[in-house]
């Protein structure tokens, strides 16, 4: 197993003993991304449509490390703290994603790091 650690500062740093992402045997895991702006390390926003879309954002700078793009993503899964928030992000999801849609889960979790209301992780293929 070759396994390759990603890494760019156009994500958030890992805030713990963990990696952005990793490749191996062809796919990119890339660990789940919170709504943290890479600039200023902080949380963008309360609002669930700004942390959304910072999330997505933190995802497609982890997929063009790798040359990739949303296109390539095969499974998402979707953390939220309230599925009341479902509707909302699954509207802005749909900006983000084409068909054929990633598999997909969504859950919802008691808590989140830092309180933030999402949190999603994305597994994707990469390119030959």
């Amino acid at each position: 197993m070759n396994k390759t650690e990603i890494s760019t500062d156009k994500a958030p740093k890992a805030i713990g003993p963990y990696s952005q992402a990793i490749t191996v045997n062809g796919m990119l895991y890339a660990s789940g991304q919170i709504p943290i702006d890479p600039a200023s390390g902080q949380i963008v926003s309360d609002d669930i449509t700004a942390q959304t879309r910072r999330a997505l954002d933190n995802v497609g700078a982890l997929l063009a490390a790798c040359k990739l793009d949303y296109s390539d993503v095969v499974k998402t899964t979707v953390f939220l703290t309230d599925l009341n928030d479902f509707a909302t992000v699954n509207g802005i999801y749909g900006e983000y994603f084409r068909q054929p849609y990633p598999a997909r889960s969504c859950v919802q979790v008691a808590k989140l790091p830092k309180d933030v209301k999402i949190e999603i992780e994305i597994v994707a293929k990469l390119r030959s």
